[in-house]
């Protein structure tokens, strides 16, 4: 499996961590920025992981921002997208089980580092369901193409 990473100056230390974590459990990581906790601008680092997801260059994208609402607007712009930007363990595993979230946006400063781990562990270990919820996937795919041409 192959992810992107990225984040804002607030997210950057949970982002580190999650990469360390991912990639010792045989996860292949493209950390897309920031690389420091200096001031940035978070829509730069979100298009560059939702553009990465878009076109297939990485199956799934993790974003990390403050409070992870920011990443989200940014990330769901972009065509192809379903971020959902979670706080518990249980919105995470809805997220992909019945929506097929594609990126996960995170608040660096809501969840913290124990939760925000294990956000990811149950994001990244939980397929989609498909089957009735496949139709639902679809309706939102219909309302993009609606909006995006």
């Amino acid at each position: 499996m192959k992810v992107a990473l990225g984040c804002d100056h607030g997210g950057f230390e949970l982002k580190e961590a999650i990469k360390k974590y991912i990639s010792d459990k045989g996860v292949e990581v493209v950390d897309f920025g920031t690389y420091t906790t200096d001031s940035v601008d978070y829509p730069e680092y979100g298009m560059k992981v939702a553009e990465a997801v878009s076109k297939g260059e990485v199956e799934q994208g993790i974003l990390i921002c403050g409070t992870g609402l920011g990443m989200s607007y940014v990330a769901n712009k972009v065509k192809g997208i379903r971020c959902a930007c979670v706080s518990d363990v249980f919105s995470a595993e809805m997220s992909k089980l019945h929506n097929d979230a594609n990126v996960l946006a995170l608040g660096a400063r809501v969840v913290g580092l124990g939760l925000g781990l294990k956000i990811v562990e149950t994001w990244l270990g939980t397929e989609f369901e498909g089957g009735r919820h496949q139709r639902r996937v679809d309706l939102i795919t219909a309302v993009e193409d609606k909006y995006f041409k």
